[in-house]
């Protein structure tokens, strides 16, 4: 019994330390949301985010558009089907409503990066769902 009960409290630090370093890896920023007069239900959100250095994200979709500025450091992105991107500062990535975005991470181990976003979405739509 003694032994389960450190299995289950190594368990729970295990995840919890794994979560609050999930969200340290990445910071997001909303700077911007504005409707949309000539196409009601639909907005423009302009974000921010910073990765921290080796940080990433899981598979995701937009359902929006999305238009990937990066700011500083260097960021790989990716869609399904699409080739892999390495972007610099003033440099683009695209992702249509369709998308499905593989790969979003910081390629530096060393550096942290940081990205603008601008999407344009259905109002109140949340900017980020999961793929499984």
């Amino acid at each position: 019994m003694h032994n389960t009960k450190k299995l289950v409290l190594l368990s729970i630090f295990i995840f919890t330390f794994g979560a609050v370093m999930t969200m340290q890896a990445q910071q997001v920023n909303t700077l911007f949301t504005r409707q949309l007069p000539e196409s009601p239900g639909k907005e423009i959100e302009v974000i921010t985010v910073n990765y921290a250095p080796g940080a990433a994200d899981a598979i995701h979709r937009h359902n929006a558009h999305a238009v990937v500025y990066v700011l500083q450091g260097e960021i790989e992105m990716q869609v399904r089907g699409g080739m892999l991107q390495q972007l610099g500062p003033g440099q683009i990535f695209y992702e249509s409503p369709e998308d499905v975005h593989t790969v979003s991470r910081n390629a530096s181990k060393a550096k942290s990066a940081k990205f603008l976003v601008f999407f344009i979405k259905n109002e109140k739509a949340p900017i980020l769902t999961s793929v499984h």
